[in-house]
């Protein structure tokens, strides 16, 4: 009889406690599932026996905010050509049509579209812009930013499905993302990867060197399309890959999209993008001077060489060519990059203040206007 009591009580016992961890389990799985009361919930779901996030919901959504972009242009070389303007007229000039595939992202459900600049092409381009659903609309250029690669184009529409901005800024090196775009014209593909680093300055893509380095596959066609957190918002507009082979090498770039919303507003608003000047028209990097490096006693290569300057602010405050800027505003400067960068940012109006040592080795510390003027490159 003990020995049976003692039975009857062990699986009573278990039966208990099966029913308390089933109950935490169960209680434990409801509150996973509530949403965040104020910001959009990251991608916790699992794939059916994966140990990747499930990103169908998230690309569900995004994927029609995502559109193929086709741009067409006559180039008219010999225009200058007397020989060519006798004999065929001015309006009879023989030209190469040339064509550009690209993505872009529809930013606002009245129709605005970024993409990047060298999808565009040239003002006088013709752009046909194909929406989810293969529907096919004129587009016009608002504005291009060749400093950053970007342009906006414009349709006429007013119930578009839009892509939410992101945070670049929030990123973080592993973090999950999304390529979509519409690589060798295979519309709206989506590739999953990683970001593989943030900062990227010395790339030589554009003069100003900000990127977000993934390995989301990233391939010719790509250029203007999203780059997609796990919560579906944009945090950066694809452009560019490094390829010996000129496809996928596991290296993409992206325009951050706190940098292409700035870009976007401006040219929404003022049809191009204002930025002041200093009279610094040119720099280059520190390691391309191993003479100047000798020369002045550098023990390292941060910094950058002022290479071409006009009269203007930075001159009358004393830079000269040869100068080695390594501070702007107290920030030090890794690279030509992050000095080119600086300047296109500071607003017009301002001053920056430029640290470094001239070609004498001695150092400097200047205050240098920013003014309003559509000269020069920074």
């Amino acid at each position: 009889m003990k020995r049976t009591s003692l039975i009857v009580v062990l699986i009573v016992a278990s039966f208990l406690a099966g029913l308390v961890i089933a109950g935490r389990m169960r209680t434990g799985d409801s509150v996973d599932a509530q949403p965040a009361a104020t910001t959009a919930p990251a991608v916790q779901v699992r794939a059916p026996g994966s140990s990747l996030p499930d990103f169908t919901a998230v690309a569900s959504r995004v994927v029609p905010a995502v559109a193929n972009i086709s741009s067409q242009q006559v180039r008219r070389s010999p225009a200058d050509d007397p020989f060519f303007r006798y004999f065929f007229g001015e309006d009879r000039l023989p030209g190469q049509q040339s064509q550009s595939i690209g993505s872009g992202v529809i930013v606002s459900a009245d129709g605005y579209i970024l993409t990047n600049n060298h999808v565009v092409g040239e003002y006088g381009a013709s752009i046909q812009v194909v929406l989810n659903g293969g529907e096919e609309r004129p587009a016009k250029i608002v504005g291009a930013d060749p400093h950053t690669d970007l342009a906006l184009l414009k349709v006429e529409a007013n119930d578009l499905p839009m892509m939410p901005w992101g945070d670049s800024s929030k990123l973080r090196v592993a973090e999950w993302v999304l390529a979509i775009g519409n690589p060798y014209q295979l519309n709206q593909t989506v590739t999953l990867g990683i970001v593989s680093a943030l900062g990227r300055s010395d790339v030589n893509l554009t003069d100003y060197g900000d990127f977000i380095q993934t390995d989301a596959a990233i391939n010719p066609g790509n250029s203007g399309g999203a780059l997609v957190n796990d919560r579906g918002e944009l945090v950066g507009i694809n452009t560019a890959i490094y390829s010996q082979s000129g496809g996928y090498q596991g290296i993409g770039f992206a325009v951050p999209s706190n940098v292409a919303r700035r870009i976007s507003d401006e040219l929404i608003e003022h049809g191009e993008v204002r930025r002041g000047y200093t009279g610094i028209m040119g720099v280059g990097p520190v390691t391309r001077y191993p003479r100047l490096v000798r020369q002045l006693g550098l023990k390292d290569t941060r910094g950058a060489v002022v290479t071409h300057l006009q009269r203007g602010p930075a001159y009358d405050a004393g830079i000269r060519r040869g100068d080695v800027i390594r501070a702007v505003n107290g920030t030090p400067i890794t690279n030509a990059s992050d000095l080119v960068r600086q300047l296109l940012d500071a607003p017009i109006g301002s001053e920056v203040r430029l640290a470094g040592i001239d070609l004498d080795g001695r150092e400097f510390d200047v205050e240098v206007p920013v003014v309003s003027t559509s000269r020069g490159r920074v």
